[in-house]
């Protein structure tokens, strides 16, 4: 059986955790990780508050979801995400973890924030954490880059 390409595993990972682990034949993870992803959302009125935040009606997806449950989304996704990236066909580059743990910290970060107004404008528990997303990643690679920096010269210092 051929395995998956690490960019097929992050794509099916983004349109649903879970279907990268089962591309990857690790059966026993994607299903948890479809479990776990049913079940926060369902619990969380996740898609409602998606639903609402697309059409425009963010006091309406703020007042829907349920930040308790969505809290545990981001940790979730993101580790859904990874685990797939690091089973997939390919070189795992050293750190390779550290974007998408710094993604989820800050998706996490814009979900405590999102009941905020921000520059005058209430971007909502869909909007805000999403667009977290963007920096996390890139504080990420920018830590994961110091970090190989550091462990380089260590390295060469002994």
């Amino acid at each position: 059986m051929k395995k998956t390409i690490k960019l097929e595993a992050i794509l099916w990972s983004i349109a649903f955790p879970g279907f990268g682990q089962l591309l990857n034949g690790h059966l026993i993870k994607g299903i948890l990780f479809i479990i776990l992803e049913f079940v926060i959302n369902v619990n969380s009125f996740f898609n409602q508050a998606i639903m609402f935040s697309f059409l425009g009606k963010i006091k309406e997806a703020h007042a829907v979801v349920d930040h308790q449950w969505l809290m545990f989304y981001p940790c979730v996704y993101m580790f859904a995400m990874y685990d797939a990236y690091k089973f997939a066909e390919g070189e795992n580059p050293q750190l390779s973890f550290v974007p998408f743990a710094f993604g989820a910290y800050f998706v996490t970060v814009g979900l405590m924030y999102s009941q905020n107004i921000i520059f005058g404008v209430s971007f909502g528990p869909i909007w805000l954490p999403m667009m977290s997303l963007i920096p996390g990643l890139g504080i990420g690679f920018v830590i994961r880059h110091i970090l190989i920096k550091i462990s380089s010269k260590l390295n060469n210092t002994v």
